[in-house]
Formats: structure tokens, C-alpha cells, sequence
């Protein structure tokens, strides 16, 4: 048996136990995967990220360092979470 094909056992053995709400994460997981996996043909997507390069490159959007970057994740963990 391949490594895949054990994963998918455990998996199927896990979704025939899990009840409505865990399968509806897993769901949305998998969409979520599936979804990423072709972002480069997603024309909206790709707009987006044109939109926003253009914007870094005019120097219409300046940004944020990446001192700044992780100062302000640590402020929300900060207050999420507690020191």
C-alpha cells in the first residue's frame, strides 16, 4: 500500500465517523485546496495582483516593511492570545 493510499484509508475512516459540522470544515478545506491549485487561471485574481504591483511600482501604495510587517502580527497576537 503507497502512502497515499493509506492516507485516504485513514481519511475515509475518519469522514465515516465525523459528524455534520466536521465534515463541513473538511469540505471547505478541500475546496479551499482545490481552489488554490489553479489560481494562476483566475483572471479576477491575476487583476488583482496586476493592480497591486502597479500600485507598489507608481508608488501609489507604499507599503510596509517587513519590521513593520511583523510588529503588527505581533500586536494581534498580543491581543488575542495574551503575552
Amino acid at each position: 500500500m503507497t502512502t497515499t493510499e493509506a492516507l485516504r484509508k485513514q481519511a475515509k475512516k475518519y469522514i465515516d465517523k465525523a459528524d455534520e459540522n466536521s465534515l463541513r470544515r473538511v469540505n471547505a478545506i478541500l475546496e479551499i485546496d482545490q481552489a488554490t491549485n489553479d489560481w494562476w487561471n483566475d483572471k479576477e485574481f491575476i487583476a488583482e495582483l496586476d493592480s497591486r504591483y502597479d500600485a507598489m511600482e507608481s508608488g501609489e501604495d507604499k507599503g510596509v516593511s517587513l519590521e513593520e510587517f511583523e510588529s503588527s502580527i505581533e500586536k494581534l497576537r498580543i491581543e488575542r492570545y495574551g503575552k
